[in-house]
């Protein structure tokens, strides 16, 4: 199986400064997969006020990632509800066959494990699609699109499909493949990364937060495959220094409360001729 070679993709994740000051973890994930009939990625979000819900992210970014790939092998129309309502209905079936082999109750196994938001992207050879369930942000060309924040901070979580009526896998965004250079998704925490923008790194002495086209505007994060983790997390770090002069030491937090993750896909550079 050949890999789809018009993209390549760059993505990172870092826990955000709340669950490290509470002993959580990174409930943020990402997927991505390539054959020769497309590319897709995904980011999870998991809820927070699940005990487990990193495991649900994690395992359904993977899935959503596969299927909708499947969905691609098989030549379905990725600009179709149908092709997505498809991808959910498996998703389900996975998820419900998990809780059971974990021998946890269902109500019990959709609060504690299966509850994460969804954003994903998918590229076919004629269709680009942004689509997902829930809150996050992304980037396509020059437009920036932010999802939720939802009533209550309760984003239509693809889980409760386990338990009754749930919400649909949405499509966003449909464009010709063609037309597509760039596409960036994100998890809630990359929309607060957007706003920080300038604002000085800790302890990085004068430089500056990067905005969120440098994620595919600059060549090293498609070289280096741990180069978006290293940005997050150098915005995110606490850094502590002794202040001689006045006795005292200095505190830089960290500047990103919530978990973030960012997954990029960019058309491949053409080389120029000799």
């Amino acid at each position: 199986m050949r890999v789809d070679e018009r993209f390549e993709v760059a993505a990172g994740s870092v826990t955000g400064r709340s669950h490290v000051l509470a002993g959580k973890p990174n409930q943020d994930a990402f997927a991505f997969r390539s054959a020769e009939c497309g590319i897709v990625g995904v980011v999870c979000d998991g809820c927070g006020s699940g005990a487990h819900n990193e495991i649900g992210a994690a395992i359904g970014a993977r899935i959503l990632a596969s299927q909708v790939l499947r969905e691609m092998e098989a030549g379905a129309a990725i600009g179709e509800e149908a092709t997505f309502e498809r991808v959910r209905e498996r998703l389900l079936v996975a998820l419900a066959s998990a809780a059971q082999d974990m021998g946890i109750a269902h109500a019990r196994g959709v609060a504690e494990f299966f509850l994460f938001t969804v954003l994903g992207v998918a590229i076919s050879a004629e269709r680009a699609v942004v689509f997902g369930a829930g809150d996050g942000i992304f980037v396509v060309g020059d437009e920036v699109v932010r999802l939720g924040p939802f009533p209550g901070n309760a984003p239509p979580y693809l889980g409760y499909g386990l338990a009754g009526a749930g919400p649909r896998l949405l499509m966003h965004r449909v464009l010709p493949a063609s037309a597509l250079t760039s596409v960036l998704v994100g998890t809630d925490g990359a929309a607060d990364f957007d706003a920080l923008a300038g604002a000085g790194i800790p302890g990085a002495h004068g430089e500056r937060v990067p905005p969120l086209r440098a994620f595919w505007s600059e060549d090293r994060y498609f070289r280096n495959a741990d180069a978006v983790r290293r940005s997050l997390a150098l915005v995110n770090r606490d850094v502590t220094r002794p202040l001689w002069d006045e006795r005292r030491i200095h505190k830089e937090p960290g500047l990103l409360e919530d978990d973030t993750t960012v997954l990029v896909v960019r058309r491949k550079k053409t080389s120029a001729p000799d």
